[in-house]
């Protein structure tokens, strides 16, 4: 029984809240609908101004060293080196308008193999071609590389190349 009289009690007084809204509702419709809407004023426009470049992310430009060689790869990419394989410890290899210092590192392959860690730019040389790696993802960024004299039949001028032409 208690519960019956409880819930007619919220019951009516629910009913007269909805009421008192209703009314409440009704009445500022009412106001608003009398008095005039104020036209907005357009703002201002904004002038332009001239912002410095963010040096962040703006991408640094190397110049192609002189003197480097082109070597032309697979799908229509290219990089450009230079040094001589035969005898430099260091060679300058532009990739992608940056300039890598790469040192020689020694193989047991006989292939010539020019890696920098720091930036993990590999450069892979074999009589017949040149890979260019990245081994910081593990990916190969340039493959079937040659230079013009290769294209032509001559093998890479690598330091393997002229010791074996050396000791013959």
């Amino acid at each position: 029984m208690k519960k019956l009289m409880i819930a007619a009690m919220i019951g009516a007084l629910s009913t007269t809240m909805l009421t008192v809204a209703t009314d409440a509702a009704a009445a500022d419709t009412a106001t608003t609908t009398t008095t005039k809407k104020a036209v907005a004023k357009r703002p201002e426009p904004r002038r332009l101004i001239k912002r410095k470049a963010n040096p962040a992310k703006e991408a640094k430009v190397d110049p192609i060293p002189d003197g480097a060689e082109k070597w032309s790869c697979k799908d229509g990419l290219a990089f450009e080196m230079k040094g001589d394989m035969k005898r430099d410890q260091v060679v300058t290899v532009h990739w992608a308008n940056k300039n890598y210092n790469l040192p020689r590192e020694t193989t047991t392959t006989g292939a010539d193999r020019f890696h920098d860690a720091a930036t993990g730019m590999d450069l892979v040389v074999i009589p017949t071609k040149a890979m260019l790696f990245q081994d910081k993802d593990s990916s190969r960024l340039a493959d079937e590389c040659k230079t013009v004299a290769m294209e032509q039949g001559s093998p890479a001028a690598t330091q393997s190349n002229a010791i074996n032409k050396t000791g013959n």
